[in-house]
């Protein structure tokens, strides 16, 4: 039987290490048959990345902070270069100073915040800009949000009004671009212990309470939302673009 992903070539932008929901969505890809690109952070991050992209087959394991210029064009000249198109791609960064996401929205600082929308917003936009040209035959862009971009989730701050931005631009990014059959989604997994959720403060209390009030009283992991995004970059998927899809053990539904 044909692999699900065979022949497909995605950009996984995102892996911190082994816990990331990045690399549990690589994994699942991989798995089904698709070619990867893996970029990380900044050279620190190398050492943990590297064995990891290793794992993935991945041709391409670099550097890529999207608040330095010249380094995301770059990642997609290079794909631009090795393949000649981009099947799927992956956005799975955020980022808001600690000072800012520890504090009230409303004391937020205007560089902090300005900061946040761009590094965990507007960076997907950028991504889709540069994806589109290489998408000829349409494609799949993937981001990731969490149900503070919806309701007031205690100690998630700044972040839910960056995230709210996030679903709605992929809205927009969706209709812009379905005519050209490149597909926009948003997974919205429960809290997951990343590396970039140990930031929030207090999250092990946001875990604990989210599984117990999700009806199937069930811990969400990456595995979850790598099986999930490797069948939204599936032909299988096709007939879908704009959604916003949780992945919380039904949480969402709970008043």
């Amino acid at each position: 039987m044909i692999a699900p992903l065979a022949g497909k070539k995605g950009l996984i932008v995102g892996i911190a290490n082994d816990k990331s929901i990045a690399y549990g969505c690589a994994v699942q890809m991989h798995a089904q048959g698709a070619e990867l690109a893996v970029t990380h952070l900044n050279g620190k991050a190398d050492a943990y990345v590297r064995p990891l992209a290793e794992k993935l087959d991945a041709w391409m394991v670099g550097a890529c902070d999207v608040r330095e210029a010249g380094e995301l064009e770059a990642v997609f000249d290079a794909i631009r270069e090795r393949w000649g198109k981009l099947d799927f791609l992956l956005h799975s960064i955020a980022f808001a100073p600690k000072e800012d996401l520890h504090a009230r929205v409303t004391d937020c600082s205007r560089e902090g915040f300005s900061q946040a929308m761009d590094v965990s917003c507007h960076s997907f936009i950028r991504m889709a800009r540069l994806a589109e040209p290489l998408m000829t035959d349409g494609g799949t862009l993937l981001t990731v949000s969490f149900y503070g971009a919806e309701r007031v989730v205690e100690h998630y701050n700044l972040m839910g009004p960056v995230k709210a931005a996030l679903e709605a631009s992929s809205r927009y990014l969706a209709a812009e671009l379905g005519p050209k059959k490149i597909r926009v989604h948003v997974l919205s997994p429960g809290p997951i212990a990343t590396r970039a959720a140990s930031g929030i403060d207090r999250f092990d209390e946001l875990i604990n309470r989210a599984t117990a009030r999700a009806p199937i009283h069930q811990h969400v992991t990456i595995d979850h939302c790598g099986a999930l995004a490797a069948f939204l970059c599936t032909d299988g998927a096709a007939g879908m673009t704009g959604e916003i899809i949780h992945i919380d053990g039904g949480q969402h539904l709970v008043a």
